[in-house]
């Protein structure tokens, strides 16, 4: 009778816990990527948003420094496995960090190592050293600068290293969506100055563009018009919601929308619209969908990104 007893709560447990995940709206928190755009007829790639925030941040370095896409499928392929694309602290002796970087062997302190930013310009800076490292297998380019105990072991995420960077970069339009899981996303307000401090430190000031703006929305629900400023928007005592970025490419245009998804949970982006098309961490689930009612005149910000952060709840 115990037995029973007890198998009966674990199925009302496991029942409970079923409902709670088939009912909160937006599945587990998860990031895909496709190389086919979303269409689900090419090759898909799944991970945590914690990875995909990692993994687009290993992409900005590389961007804001004019390397390659190969550069960046190296990367990714080195980071994830030597971390799994997660900033850890712990390792191999005093490896730490994406990639398992070692303070005794000269790559910096162990602070230092733990900024991914960081972290990834050093492995840069060591990739670019070694001679036509973009015309080397993998393998090799990658134990060139890590020197790893287990250097074949690189070569098993290059295709999935390959797909990621396919989106990161901007050459697979919408070919990156993130869920934020049960709870849906995140309640609390963003700060689109947070957000635009993080992009310049990743792609470098010039991401943000001379146009691009920190919008407000005040009471009356305005938004500041282009060219004005974040010192504009606290004059009118607003609070700054929106960051407009030019595009002056598809694929520029798809490489920070992708970024601001693989960031949104972090920097609690509500939002992002991009070529037509946009992404709500409310409507997560659908990935990207058209621009409802998109079908008037051109809009001036045709060629910008457009990242509104999330409001909070009152």
């Amino acid at each position: 009778m115990r037995v029973l007893a007890a198998c009966l709560v674990l199925a009302a447990v496991g029942g409970y816990l079923l409902t709670q995940y088939l009912t909160s709206g937006s599945g587990p928190a998860r990031c895909t990527v496709t190389a086919a755009g979303g269409s689900g007829d090419g090759a898909t790639y799944r991970m945590h948003p914690e990875q995909a925030a990692n993994a687009a941040t290993i992409e900005a370095v590389a961007s804001s420094r004019g390397l390659p896409e190969r550069a960046v499928t190296i990367a990714l392929a080195t980071a994830m496995q030597e971390s799994g694309l997660r900033n850890i602290d712990h390792g191999d002796r005093d490896s730490v960090g994406l990639f398992q970087q070692r303070p005794s062997q000269g790559w910096g302190s162990v602070p230092q190592i733990m900024d991914p930013v960081y972290a990834a310009g050093k492995f840069y800076e060591h990739l670019v050293e070694v001679p036509g490292y973009s015309r080397l297998p993998l393998t090799v380019a990658a134990q060139k600068v890590q020197r790893s105990g287990f250097p074949q072991a690189y070569a098993k995420h290059e295709g999935n290293a390959s797909l990621l960077t396919g989106a990161l970069t901007g050459r697979h339009a919408a070919a990156l969506t993130c869920t934020m899981g049960p709870g849906g996303p995140d309640e609390r307000p963003g700060d689109a100055d947070r957000v635009r401090e993080k992009l310049a430190r990743e792609f470098g000031p010039e991401v943000l563009g001379e146009d691009s703006v920190a919008a407000g929305t005040g009471t009356g629900g305005g938004r500041s018009a282009p060219g004005s400023t974040a010192a504009d928007g606290a004059r009118a005592g607003e609070t700054r919601r929106e960051v407009v970025l030019p595009a002056s490419a598809s694929e520029r245009g798809w490489e920070l929308a992708h970024w601001a998804v693989a960031q949104a949970g972090e920097l609690r982006i509500a939002e992002i619209s991009y070529d037509g098309r946009v992404w709500s961490a409310e409507r997560a689930e659908e990935g990207w969908r058209p621009v409802e009612g998109d079908a008037g005149a051109p809009d001036a910000r045709a060629a910008a990104v457009t990242l509104r952060v999330s409001p909070g709840t009152t």
